[in-house]
């Protein structure tokens, strides 16, 4: 095991499952000094617990107060922050016409307003350290899905703001990178998959990497590696940075042909399954103990 993260400061939002909780317990293992901020006390408290000399945070990144209070927190219990992973996301069920205001909304207020909380309120801890930052945002930030409009809005916003902060801090030594994963083995996708059967059909019918799903280690050593690098960008698997290159392509005329027979194809059967779900958002541990679909 690499020791290159020896002596480093690392805050992990989103840590309590999935690719946070990959990521913090890789860095750790790496020489890393951790703090995991998130909800599921529980299961942050045992992580923490299992890191060695790390620390732990309840907040939402919804709420800007209780997350500037827990960077601060972590920043003062570790002595300083030098990397940051603004991985905290979620999704939700419906095409723009079927989904509801309030679930729409949400997924932007965690996905998109959740980063810039935890760009703004980081940043004076990192300039400190002249730090570097990885947001994480999708591979669906490069192209739409169809019934996907609030996740892929919210991680195309969250690739433009990483960016957009990576210029504005870089006079003050802090570097900012991106994180592109495909499908990873989370509870999102497993979630997703176990509410919409047709989801997975959806997602076998695009072509690759869109039809793979990553292991959620993989991810997380990719993002560590990203880390430990200061890479300004991350894709998960590698092949997802065709999709980057070829963003003009895929969203051009020529492409559209296959895009409009792709979503009759899928949005008539995922509306029909979401409505007859009865809700738009993918269940918490918070909302029932035995789902376990929080997102990564």
């Amino acid at each position: 095991m690499k020791r290159d993260l020896l002596g480093k400061k690392l805050v992990v939002t989103g840590a309590a499952r999935g690719i946070g909780e990959k990521v913090a317990r890789l860095a750790a293992a790496r020489g890393a000094r951790v703090t995991v901020i998130g909800l599921e006390a529980d299961r942050l408290r045992a992580l923490a617990d299992g890191l060695g000399p790390a620390a732990w945070r309840e907040a939402d990144v919804r709420d800007g107060a209780a997350l500037r209070s827990a960077i601060d927190e972590a920043a003062d219990v570790m002595g300083g922050i030098d990397l940051v992973i603004a991985n905290a996301g979620v999704v939700a069920y419906g095409t723009v016409r079927q989904t509801d205001e309030a679930s729409f909304e949400r997924v932007l207020d965690i996905n998109l307003n959740g980063v810039f909380r935890t760009l703004k309120y980081a940043t004076p801890h990192l300039e400190r350290s002249r730090g570097h930052v990885l947001v994480v945002a999708s591979a669906l930030s490069f192209m739409p899905l169809a019934a996907m409009a609030s996740y892929g809005a919210s991680k195309a916003g969250a690739e433009l703001l990483a960016l957009t902060y990576r210029q504005e801090v870089a006079h003050l030594g802090i570097t900012a990178g991106v994180v592109h994963p495909s499908w990873i083995d989370t509870d999102l996708v497993r979630g997703a998959e176990a509410d919409l059967p047709s989801f997975q059909g959806l997602r076998a019918r695009l072509p690759y990497p869109g039809n793979v799903t990553t292991s959620a280690d993989r991810a997380a050593a990719a993002i560590v590696d990203g880390l430990a690098r200061r890479r300004s960008r991350v894709y998960v698997p590698r092949a997802v940075v065709v999709a980057n290159w070829a963003k003009a392509a895929l969203n051009s005329p020529l492409a559209w042909p296959w895009a409009r027979r792709f979503a009759a194809r899928a949005v008539p059967s995922l509306e029909r399954e979401v409505a007859a779900l009865g809700r738009h958002d993918q269940l918490t541990p918070a909302d029932t103990p035995a789902a376990e679909t929080r997102s990564s």
